[in-house]
């Protein structure tokens, strides 16, 4: 709740510091005094827009700090400090602040952190509530119409909001599923025929390094094989190195006996016979090696070449194309086995289709019997308030497939009818200011909603009546702040008589300047103070024993 609201040079305020407390707080005063002014103060550090016109004369800026406590923080509020990076400790207060300069310049904090007006726009919700002759939120804005009746209704949304993600999830897989399928039809015959072209050339893993290794083999081979070539000329015939050597060494061995030098001779020569004969086996082996088939050079080199154009084709490595063929194979596959795979998609979306609408139905169901629990508690609350030829009506109606979500498959609208015979019409477009606020108390205690703002306040609620109206608006009041905090700008002194705490607003001249004033009331203040409301400018003894009465009657 709202415990402390401090105000520099705001328009009249040159200094104010306010605190406040549970339960049902009035402000009072004259006509004119500056309860506006509070009000403005409060919006500016709610972020709303910052006016230079807000800021006392001749004061370079104004501020303004709000402070809020809980005893626990709320859900919402913990989530959007959060997205923030703005920690907040177990028990600790929440203060926003917000300073505007002359030149229009703005600056918002958190808790002393620097933060954007959007932030405090953010929590403003959560925070503060405000009803007034012009309330163009909260109650009145249809987009939570919905959301007040599930919290009167106290309904389950959790149920409906799971089947409407697994309905969505199933109808996502189906169309995807229809869409690659659709796809692959369209791109069917350029599949088989891209497939037959692979099937055809069938290529393997690895297939392109050997085929360019054995090539480049047989090409070397092809280059050795003519110097092979001149030297078996020189190794062959009866004039070759070999057959020298092996007849040098046959008539040596005829006189080798007869010297010892010849001997020695002999065996070198033997020696290089020897060695000739293993370097011409050698030359022999390393031809027969070396030999190739011309034809199968070319079929190398074929092949290569069509490998290398296929995968040019398909815009991949060589290595990919048994990959690319065995996903060609799968997306015909995936074609042929498509309607079987369409058919079980879709009796699964058919199912969670059916499982959402039973469960939005029936949640229909529970809006239907809430609004007219709603309708007939709102009913009870007019009479009272002087509305007692208006009509309340929850109208809960189906929306289109398209629109159906998370929440079911309504929408939910407050309507009213102000007189008898006139056409029910949304709540905030045929009810004046007097009567917009005293419709809106009326659904307050009808509602009794739980997980609102944390703070509620009510701008002269009750003008335009007096008498039993205005002491119904007082009890309803006090009745809705019990447990909570509920502020009321008040003219009226049997609402002021209820309040738990009462400041009184006043304007004062000092010269050429004005100043506006809040005081926090005591017993003795709030009896002359309401005995002021009730006579006016020149306060009676009958006026403050009426005073009396109304503060002894709560």
């Amino acid at each position: 709740m709202l415990t402390a609201l401090s105000i520099r040079n705001i328009v009249l305020i040159e200094a104010l510091d306010l605190t406040f407390n549970g339960g049902l707080g009035v402000l009072t005063g004259e006509t004119g005094a500056g309860k506006s002014i509070l009000l403005d103060a409060l919006g500016l550090v709610l972020g709303n827009r910052a006016e230079t016109a807000l800021v006392r004369a001749g004061a370079d800026q104004a501020s303004v700090s709000a402070t809020f406590e809980f005893s626990r923080l709320p859900d919402t509020i913990r989530t959007v400090l959060a997205d923030a990076d703005i920690e907040i400790e177990m028990g600790e207060g929440l203060i926003l602040r917000r300073r505007i300069k002359v030149d229009g310049a703005s600056k918002a904090f958190v808790n002393d952190q620097p933060v954007g007006v959007a932030l405090l726009r953010e929590l403003a919700p959560a925070l503060v509530e405000l009803h007034g002759q012009h309330d163009d939120r909260g109650l009145v804005n249809p987009r939570g119409h919905r959301q007040l009746l599930d919290l009167f209704a106290g309904a389950d949304l959790a149920g409906v909001g799971c089947a409407w993600k697994t309905w969505r999830t199933a109808e996502d897989r189906l169309e995807q599923a229809r869409s690659a399928i659709d796809q692959a039809k369209e791109d069917q015959d350029l599949l088989i025929a891209h497939l037959a072209e692979l099937a055809e050339l069938q290529p393997q893993a690895g297939e392109e390094a050997r085929l360019a290794g054995a090539r480049s083999d047989m090409q070397k081979g092809e280059r050795l094989t003519s110097d092979l070539e001149e030297l078996r000329h020189l190794w062959d015939g009866s004039d070759s190195p070999l057959a020298s050597l092996r007849v040098a060494a046959r008539k040596l061995d005829r006189i080798a006996p007869e010297h010892p030098i010849l001997a020695e001779a002999l065996a070198a020569l033997d020696r290089a016979v020897i060695e000739a004969s293993e370097a011409e086996e050698r030359l022999i082996a390393a031809g027969n090696a070396l030999h190739h088939d011309p034809e199968a050079l070319d079929q190398a080199e074929t092949r290569l070449f069509e490998l290398r154009a296929l995968a040019r084709k398909h815009r991949c490595e060589v290595d990919g194309l048994p990959e690319l063929m065995r996903s060609m194979r799968d997306q015909l596959d995936a074609i042929e086995a498509g309607d079987a795979e369409l058919d079980s998609l879709e009796a699964a979306a058919k199912e969670a289709h059916e499982i959402y609408r039973a469960r939005a139905e029936a949640l229909h169901a529970n809006r239907v019997a809430a609004a007219m629990r709603l309708d007939d508690a709102v009913a009870a609350e007019l009479a009272p308030l002087k509305l007692d030829a208006a009509r309340f009506k929850t109208a809960v109606a189906d929306l289109p497939e398209e629109r159906w979500g998370a929440a079911g498959m309504d929408s939910v609208e407050f309507l009213i009818s102000t007189n008898p015979g006139a056409d029910f019409a949304p709540l905030g477009k045929i009810a004046s200011g007097g009567e917009l606020s005293r419709f809106i108390l009326a659904l307050k205690v009808a509602l009794a909603e739980k997980g609102g703002a944390a703070t509620v306040i009510f701008d002269e609620i009750d003008r335009g009546v007096g008498g039993a109206v205005a002491s119904a608006i007082g009890e309803r009041l006090a009745r809705l702040a019990d447990g909570g905090q509920l502020l009321a700008v008040t003219h009226s002194p049997q609402v002021a008589a209820r309040g738990g705490t009462h400041y009184v607003i006043a304007k004062s001249s000092e010269g050429t300047v004005t100043k506006t004033s809040v005081a926090l009331l005591d017993a003795a203040g709030r009896q002359e103070e309401i005995a002021r409301m009730l006579s006016g400018a020149e306060i009676t003894s009958e006026a403050r024993a009426q005073a009396d009465r109304l503060l002894e009657g709560v």
